[in-house]
């Protein structure tokens, strides 16, 4: 099972390397448009396979959706898939806003 990060255990990731690590929403496009991290990707769970090819396994990896339930499973497949360094952000989208963010559009 791939590693949780907390909201606020990001956002301390953020400000201590920031660039450092691929912060990979799974949400679909109409999910995104609403809210999201300034400088993640957008890639819905259907095209993920799709992408492997583009994405480096050895970097660090926040995968990210609305609850935290998509992306634990886009975790899990990466894992499966050599990524050595992937992390599910705990709650998703909607906790980040709760937590870190309370101006961030929420859904």
């Amino acid at each position: 099972m791939a590693h949780s990060l907390a909201p606020a255990e990001l956002r301390e990731q953020l400000s201590t390397s920031e660039g450092s690590c691929l912060l990979l929403d799974v949400r679909e496009d109409w999910e995104y448009q609403i809210c999201h991290l300034e400088g993640s990707r957008n890639c819905p769970v259907s095209q993920v396979p799709t992408l492997l090819e583009e994405l480096d396994p050895d970097t660090p990896t926040v995968v990210i959706c609305h609850h935290g339930v998509r992306s634990q499973h886009v975790a899990e497949f990466l894992e499966r898939s050599g990524f050595s360094k992937v992390c599910n952000l705990e709650g998703g989208i909607d906790a980040w806003a709760r937590e870190i963010d309370p101006q961030m559009p929420t859904y």
